[in-house]
Formats: C-alpha cells, structure tokens, sequence
C-alpha cells in the first residue's frame, strides 16, 4: 500500500502498529505512537542501562495542558503538595505577572509545588470566546516561559512540565542548548539534562500515571 492509516483504542495496538512499522520509510502521527515505534530502535543494544540524568536542588512543576489526564495528575498532586491556580484572565489583563508566580513557588519551593493553568473544556471554551483562541494561547506560552526562565534563575534545578505547546514554550525561553536523555519515567517521558545541570521531564498532556508529576520530581533528584 501507498498509504495506510491506523487508529488505536489502547497500547497493545500501538505496540502492534509500532511493530508492523519497522522499515517504514516515513511514518507521522500524534506522540501516542512513539510507545510502538521504540521497539523498532534498539540503539543502546540489549541489557544496556540507559543512565539517570539527575540534578541537585528544588523542583517545581508548571502545567499549561487542560487535558483530562493532566486535570486528574494535578488534583493527585494535590493531594501532598501545594498548588498555585493561575488566573488567566488576570495574565491577559496583564495585571498577574510570571515574577509573581515564581515568588509564591519559590516561598514553597521545599515542598515540590505545582503551578497551573489547566482549565475544564467549559473553562477553557469561555476563555477562547473572550479572548481569542491564538491570544490566550500565545499569552499563556509567553508567561510559561518568563516564569520557568524566573525560577531556574532562582535557582529550581528540577522542571515537571505538562503540555506540549508549555513544554515547546519553556524549553524555548530557556534555550538549554543540548539535551542528554537519560531513563524513562513513564512510557514516552524520559528524564532529560542540560549541560547547565538542569533536569526536565517534558510530557504531552494525557502521557503518564496520575502520580506522575510527584515521581518526575523524585526521579530526577539527585541522591546518594
């Protein structure tokens, strides 16, 4: 065939699809895929251990993404942790500032705070109508980033983002140059180190477990 197209309704067919794509010559599709396609890439041979890239130091948690499974990480984190709503209709006011936020994460920063914007599909459908789809979004992206280049100014050493567009606008604020990849935290999140010495975990938003955003953090500390 010149072209198929696939859907799947869990990850045994995206193992499934992944493998029946060994030697395709180009295949695209939403990040989903990735957990099939990895099979394919034994790079590091078998029974190699892929390293831990850790980091020393506080580490927060921004989340940007309003999907389902972010919604569910968030209350998780909760739970155990404290948690700064964003108010977006304060960022588009221009009256709530990314140095504002990153004071009240930093006054908190010993106890793995999480920072968000992640509205429901209602919330999120007013905030459109009232501003516009690419304003917020561009807003949002723009305050994501000042308040990660804020804080690891400050310095956080360990970053959870949640979000594609927030992971793209934070990693692009900070400009950390080349990224080591080291050990998976879920399927398709591994742990990443910048020369700096800065640790990120970067997920689209419905990737990992509902404690995923806690484990990042635990994940990427540096310990004896």
């Amino acid at each position: 065939a010149t072209l198929v197209v696939t859907d799947a309704t869990s990850d045994e067919d995206l193992m499934a699809i992944g493998a029946a794509l060994a030697g395709a010559r180009l295949v695209t599709g939403g990040s989903g895929i990735a957990l099939g396609l990895a099979q394919n890439l034994d790079v590091a041979g078998p029974g190699v251990a892929v390293p831990r890239r850790t980091a020393p130091g506080p580490g927060v948690v921004l989340a940007g993404s309003c999907s389902g499974m972010t919604r569910r990480q968030i209350e998780h984190h909760r739970a155990a942790h404290p948690v700064i709503e964003i108010d977006v209709p304060a960022v588009m006011a221009g009256t709530l500032t990314p140095e504002a936020v990153a004071r009240q994460l930093l006054a908190l920063v010993a106890q793995a705070p999480l920072a968000f914007s992640s509205g429901s599909p209602e919330q999120v459908a007013r905030m459109q109508a009232e501003y516009g789809r690419e304003a917020v979004a561009a807003r949002l992206d723009g305050f994501f980033g000042d308040l990660a280049r804020a804080l690891v100014a400050a310095g956080v050493t360990r970053l959870v983002v949640a979000g594609g567009e927030t992971s793209g606008a934070v990693v692009s604020a900070l400009a950390p140059g080349a990224l080591e990849v080291g050990a998976e935290i879920d399927p398709g999140v591994p742990v990443l180190r910048a020369a700096s010495g800065l640790a990120l975990a970067l997920k689209s938003g419905n990737f990992g477990a509902e404690d995923f955003l806690a484990r990042a953090l635990d994940g990427m500390e540096d310990r004896p």
